[in-house]
């Protein structure tokens, strides 16, 4: 079996969030992105609230969108505000 599936931490899906009633999730899935690096850049990597964030766009957003703004935010051509 995988890794991932063997692993002790248990996979969940995003939970509901008002903000983004429709089932495009694409704006939830960015805004969690925005919001966990803010959090980090805030707070520091030793925050635990930030984890929240970080947890919902792992979950909903696809790996590739992730590391493309990671790319993008370490050669500072990040669209978004942080």
């Amino acid at each position: 079996m995988s890794e991932a599936i063997m692993s002790s931490q248990a996979m969940e899906t995003a939970p509901f969030d008002p903000r983004f009633p429709n089932q495009n999730q694409t704006k939830y899935c960015y805004q969690s992105y925005v919001d966990f690096q803010r959090c980090q850049k805030l707070k520091g990597d030793d925050y635990e609230p930030c984890q929240y964030f970080k947890k919902v766009f792992q979950s909903i957003c696809p790996n590739a969108w992730v590391e493309k703004w990671d790319e993008q935010l370490e050669n500072g051509s990040f669209p978004g505000k942080i």
